[in-house]
């Protein structure tokens, strides 16, 4: 396993700063997505429901919007919108999509509690997939 690369992003809901290193100690999950993608769409709303059944003091859900591939301009609006309720943190072009070396969206890493990626599904991953990411993140 890897370390996980450190990131501070602002939460589009909040406007406050988001680190991954306020999460130490703590299984973290992160997407990174666009509004553009139907691949994202479906996966969002998926975890949108995950998100609101899950103990948030267990691990944590952080969405990461890829700005630099983002096509809307109104990301606020589409958020409030679809209903989303999980942090929603703005890259900042695709410095952190690209630290992590993702290859497309939606992209989910599994960092564990030490803050090491465990595991990376990529953009055809199933849902079931996650899922069993998860199970295996929390064990």
């Amino acid at each position: 396993m890897r370390p996980a690369p450190s990131f501070t992003l602002q939460n589009d809901l909040t406007n406050e700063s988001c680190s991954l290193q306020q999460f130490s100690g703590q299984a973290v999950m992160l997407t990174f997505w666009t509004s553009w993608c139907p691949d994202s769409r479906v996966d969002l709303a998926l975890k949108q429901r995950l998100f609101q059944a899950m103990d948030q003091s267990k691990m944590q859900m952080l969405m990461i919007n890829v700005t630099a591939r983002e096509r809307i301009e109104d990301l606020s609006a589409f958020v409030h919108e679809q209903g989303y309720t999980f942090p929603v943190l703005l890259d900042e072009g695709r410095t952190v999509y690209d630290l992590y070396k993702c290859q497309g969206v939606p992209t989910t890493i599994f960092i564990n509690s030490q803050q090491e990626i465990e595991s990376v599904l990529g953009d055809q991953a199933s849902f079931q997939e996650v899922t069993e990411g998860l199970a295996s993140l929390l064990k």
